[in-house]
């Protein structure tokens, strides 16, 4: 089987070509980055700052050992009294993967972490904004083998967006396709 990378240099490149007309390889769009981000605002409200600092520990590793690489922490930017929000608040996580890591999550993603999502039907293209990005909301962090359902304290959703460099929504939509990604017709 192919690697994701290779995949994409040897069989997408040319069908894109065929497709689109483009004038050489270099207009073909590319995925340029994944952002895989969750936020834990109702995980941590009540707690105490100990119990807190717990949970946020327990899902970044989790991040970490689904990603390949240390999330960063996000905080909050202002202060939101209906969310119980201070300002410079930890919220959430988030871990920004390119290159060789971003090939090697979206692998994962594709061929284990979908498949074995609860409910899972395909990707609708709706899911795309006007710009060709991909945003995939997964409900159930337990899905990719590298999480162990019995250590783990917390189930969280994770939100992972594909960033694609392409014009339109729908060389986007096609450029996944040819890469393997579940998109409803």
């Amino acid at each position: 089987m192919l690697k994701l990378k290779e995949k994409y240099q040897k069989e997408v490149i040319p069908e894109m070509i065929k497709r689109f007309n483009y004038k050489n390889s270099m207009a073909v769009p590319k995925i340029e980055k994944v952002v895989v981000n969750t936020g834990f605002g109702r995980l941590v409200g009540g707690k105490t700052s100990e119990e807190q600092k717990k949970i946020y520990e327990a899902i970044a590793n989790d991040i970490a050992l689904i990603a390949g690489q240390k999330p960063n922490l996000t905080v909050a930017k202002k202060a939101i009294a209906a969310f119980k929000t201070r300002q410079g608040s930890v919220i959430g996580v988030a871990v920004t993967l390119r290159g060789k890591r971003m090939y090697d999550f979206l692998d994962r993603l594709i061929n284990i972490g979908l498949p074995r999502t609860r409910d899972f039907q395909g990707i609708s293209p709706k899911s795309f904004d006007e710009n060709g990005n991909l945003a995939i909301g997964i409900k159930e962090h337990i899905a990719f083998p590298e999480i162990s359902l019995e250590k783990t304290r917390t189930i969280f959703g994770l939100e992972i967006i594909i960033a694609v460099n392409s014009k339109k929504k729908e060389e986007s939509i096609e450029l996944l396709k040819l890469m393997g990604f579940p998109i409803k017709q």
